[in-house]
């Protein structure tokens, strides 16, 4: 029985409610951490490599609610998403979409006082905690940001963990496009939030969703699970009390405390639809 743990994007707050969630999770009995695959996206990326890298649970939750000061923080302001939008929402194919965002995105970069690559790249080989890719199945997504091609990068790739993780966390006009292979690369989540339909042929999937909303209904998690072909599915997203404590900006780590408490207690209300789906060991 294969089985696979999807982490979709959501911010430094979407890292701090998933990991709240799979540990309560987990004390309430319901390890998915184990799962065969693990697929992260953007944050979902920082999360599956570290719990891949063999990154104790415990410890990934305590580093959440340290005290975040002097942590920088960004956010997507309205021009920034009203231009995300209208990139989007323009004519053309998925991949037509996404190239005109990670364009924007290159242009952004190059504007006066925006955040370096090397800063980025600094920051995620300080707070990964592993450097290498895990000899279980990672798979960390991404999108080429001058074709416009989604890609799922893995240890056969050769490519270095941290620019893999650094390129799927690239928010597209929030932080510069990362070099991979002579290739730019902007966040996985440009494709899909969650990108659950890559672990296919898994028989049971798990899926945690910061943000489950979807420009179109093809990537929808609903759709996206068909696809996998898998018996037997689940897909939790943030609650009430999570969605409070997430707040508006999920790139601020003042709320990362909060979220990642509001994911353990959010954990109960969903450990039974998750086991159910999961299986026994």
């Amino acid at each position: 029985m294969s089985r696979a743990l999807v982490l979709g994007g959501g911010g430094i707050t979407g890292i701090a409610w998933e990991v709240g969630l799979l540990l309560g999770l987990r004390d309430d009995g319901v390890d998915v951490t184990v799962a065969d695959t693990v697929v992260g996206t953007s944050a979902g990326s920082v999360v599956g490599a570290q719990l891949a890298g063999g990154v104790p649970l415990q410890e990934m939750y305590d580093a959440q609610l340290e005290d975040p000061t002097g942590e920088i923080a960004a956010s997507m302001t309205r021009s920034m998403g009203l231009t995300w939008v209208a990139t989007m929402l323009l004519p053309g194919k998925g991949e037509t979409r996404r190239r005109r965002l990670g364009r924007a995105a290159v242009r952004a970069s190059r504007r006066p006082g925006a955040v370096s690559v090397e800063e980025r790249l600094d920051a995620f080989a300080t707070r990964l905690s592993v450097s290498r890719w895990p000899d279980r199945d990672l798979r960390i997504t991404a999108v080429d940001a001058d074709t416009g091609e989604f890609v799922v990068f893995g240890r056969e790739c050769r490519v270095d963990l941290v620019h893999a993780v650094a390129a799927s966390c690239a928010v597209p006009l929030v932080w510069p496009p990362v070099p991979v292979g002579g290739r730019r690369y902007v966040d996985g989540g440009v494709r899909s939030a969650a990108n659950a339909d890559v672990p296919r042929g898994a028989e049971r999937v798990v899926v945690l969703a910061p943000l489950p909303q979807s420009l179109s209904r093809h990537h929808r998690i609903d759709a996206q699970l068909a696809r996998t072909g898998a018996r037997a599915t689940a897909a939790v997203s943030p609650d009430a009390a999570a969605l409070e404590a997430i707040g508006r900006n999920m790139l601020d780590p003042a709320n990362r405390a909060a979220s990642a408490r509001a994911g353990y207690a959010q954990a109960p209300s969903v450990a039974a639809e998750v086991s159910r789906a999961w299986g026994r060991p």
